[in-house]
C-alpha cells in the first residue's frame, strides 16, 4: 500500500488532482450534459474541425466550469488556453487571439479559450475578445459567478450560449469524496472516512465540490498517523480493512469548525427553520439571527431562507408594516444577485427588520377564510351590475346595468353591492391596531359604513 503520509507531500491539492479527465466523470450539471447538448457536441472529437458556438458558464464557486472547460479541451482534441481575468489584459487576449488564428490557418487546429473570472473583465478587454469569437478563431468558453446580463457585455452574449450550472447535490458531493479516497490520482485507499465525517463534509461544502475536496484532503491529514509512530503509538481510529479512518472530529479540526448537527433534509432542518420563523414572529430578533446564523453555517440553501422570510412577511407582518414584504423580496433578490456568503447580510437585514416590526397576521387570516367559504360552496353568482358588459350580448342580458363608478362619486366610493348575495356582510379582513395597520382599520371602518349606505 501507497504510504500515507507520502500522499500528502509535495502533490498537487487534491481538488486540482481530482480533476476528470473527460465529461463522463463529471459529477453533476446532468442538465448541461444530456446527449447532444452543447458541451457535449464540443467535447466531441469528431466535430473538432467544425466551427463550434461559444460558451458563458455562470454558476457558483465550485460547480465546475473550469473542469468541464478542461474536460471539453481534453476530450475534443482542441487546443486549450486559458486565461484568468484577475492576471490577463488586452495585450494578452489579442496575442492568444492571433497564435489562435495562426494554429487555424497552418494546422487547422482549433483553440478553445478558456477564460475565467470574465466579470472582472472591463467592457474594452471584453471587445478584444469579439473578433476571435465572432470569426472563430477561437471556442470561448467563459466562467462568471456573477450575472452575465450585468457583467457581460451585450454583443459577446449575443454570440455566446449562456448555460447556468447548479450547486452540486448531496449525492454528487458523497460520489466525489468517495471517489477521492479510493482513485490512485486521489488518496488511494490510504484512508477510509466514517459516514458521520462524508456527512459533514458534505454540509460544510454547500454544494461546492472544491470546498468539500479541499476538507477531505486537510481531514485526512490528520487522520493519518506521522511514519515514525509505531502501530501501539498510534491513537487515531481504524477501519476493518485496518487504515486510518476520518472522522468527524478529523473534519471540525480540519476546518477549524464546530459540527452542527443539521441535516437538510431531516428533523434538524424542519426544527431550525420553525425556531427561526417563530423568533421572527415573537420579536426575539436575537435568537432569529442565531437560528439565521445556523441555518448558513450548516450548509442551508440562501434561497430557501429567503423564501421563508418572504411568507413570514406577508403571513406574519402584513400591512402592520407594508415595507416589510418588499424587503423579504430585496433580500431575496440580493441573495440570488451575489452569493454566499455576502449574502448572510441582507439575509441578515431581513431578518432583523422583521423581527423588529410590528405584526398582523389579518391579511393570512383573511385568505384562508374566503378560501374556508369557497370551498365549501359559499360562493353564489356574481352580482348582474359587476358583471362583464364588453362582450356582444352581455348588456342584452342585464350585464353591468346599474354598476355606479366610484371614481364619478363625491368620496370616491360608491354605495353598491360586491359580495355575491349569498355572503352579504361577510367580514373577512380584520385589520389589527397595530403598526401601520392601525390607520387601515380606522380607514375600514368608514368605508364599510359607506358601503353599507350609513354614510
Amino acid at each position: 500500500m501507497t504510504s500515507p503520509t507520502a500522499l500528502f507531500q509535495g502533490l498537487t491539492p487534491l481538488a486540482v488532482r481530482m480533476r476528470p479527465t473527460s465529461l463522463d466523470e463529471v459529477a453533476g450539471q446532468s442538465h448541461l450534459l444530456r446527449a447532444g447538448s452543447p458541451l457535449v457536441t464540443l467535447a466531441n472529437p469528431d466535430a473538432a474541425a467544425r466551427a463550434a458556438t461559444s460558451v458563458i458558464l455562470w454558476g457558483p464557486p465550485g460547480t465546475g466550469k473550469t473542469t468541464l472547460a478542461q474536460a471539453i479541451a481534453r476530450s475534443s482534441g482542441r487546443r486549450f488556453v486559458e486565461l484568468s481575468a484577475v492576471t490577463a489584459g488586452v495585450r494578452d487576449v489579442r496575442e492568444v487571439m492571433q497564435e489562435a488564428l495562426t494554429q487555424r490557418d497552418l494546422y487547422g487546429q482549433s483553440t478553445i479559450l478558456f477564460l475565467d473570472e470574465i466579470h472582472r473583465f472591463t467592457k474594452a478587454q471584453q471587445d478584444a475578445l469579439l473578433p476571435g469569437v465572432e470569426n472563430g478563431w477561437v471556442v470561448l468558453i467563459a466562467a462568471t459567478t456573477e450575472n452575465p446580463s450585468f457583467s457581460i457585455i451585450s454583443p459577446l452574449l449575443s454570440r455566446s450560449l449562456l448555460l447556468t450550472l447548479k450547486p452540486l447535490t448531496d449525492d454528487d458531493l458523497r460520489m466525489l469524496l468517495d471517489r477521492a479516497v479510493a482513485d490512485p490520482r486521489g488518496l488511494s485507499g490510504a484512508v477510509a472516512i466514517s459516514d458521520e465525517a462524508r456527512d459533514a463534509l458534505v454540509r460544510l461544502a454547500s454544494g461546492d465540490a472544491r470546498r468539500a475536496l479541499t476538507a477531505l484532503e486537510a481531514a485526512a491529514s490528520l487522520a493519518v498517523p506521522e511514519e515514525a509512530e509505531t502501530d501501539e503509538d498510534q491513537d487515531g481510529d481504524e477501519d476493518a480493512a485496518g487504515v486510518p479512518e476520518i472522522s468527524p472530529e478529523h473534519v471540525a479540526q480540519a476546518v477549524d469548525r464546530a459540527l452542527l448537527r443539521y441535516d437538510r433534509q431531516g428533523d434538524e432542518h424542519y426544527d431550525v427553520i420553525s425556531a427561526f420563523i417563530k423568533s421572527i414572529r415573537g420579536s426575539d430578533v436575537d435568537a432569529a439571527i442565531h437560528y439565521l446564523a445556523r441555518m448558513i453555517e450548516a450548509g442551508e440553501d440562501p434561497r430557501f431562507i429567503a423564501r421563508r422570510l418572504i411568507i413570514s412577511a406577508a403571513e406574519d407582518i402584513g400591512l402592520a408594516d407594508p415595507h416589510a414584504l418588499p424587503m423579504a423580496v430585496a433580500a431575496a433578490d440580493a441573495v440570488q444577485f451575489i452569493g454566499m456568503p455576502e449574502g448572510r447580510i441582507p439575509l441578515a437585514e431581513a431578518t432583523a427588520y422583521l423581527a423588529t416590526t410590528a405584526k398582523s397576521n389579518a391579511a393570512y387570516l383573511a385568505i384562508n377564510a374566503a378560501i374556508a367559504d369557497v370551498r365549501s360552496g359559499g360562493f353564489g353568482r356574481v352580482p348582474v351590475h359587476l358583471r362583464d358588459a364588453h362582450y356582444p350580448g352581455a348588456k342584452r342580458l342585464g350585464h353591468g346595468k346599474g354598476y355606479v363608478y366610484p371614481h364619478d362619486a363625491e368620496i370616491g366610493i360608491a354605495v353598491q353591492q360586491y359580495l355575491p348575495d349569498e355572503l352579504v356582510g361577510r367580514r373577512y379582513y380584520e385589520p389589527k391596531a397595530l403598526g401601520a395597520e392601525r390607520d387601515v382599520q380606522a380607514r375600514l371602518e368608514k368605508i364599510r359604513r359607506i358601503l353599507d349606505g350609513e354614510r
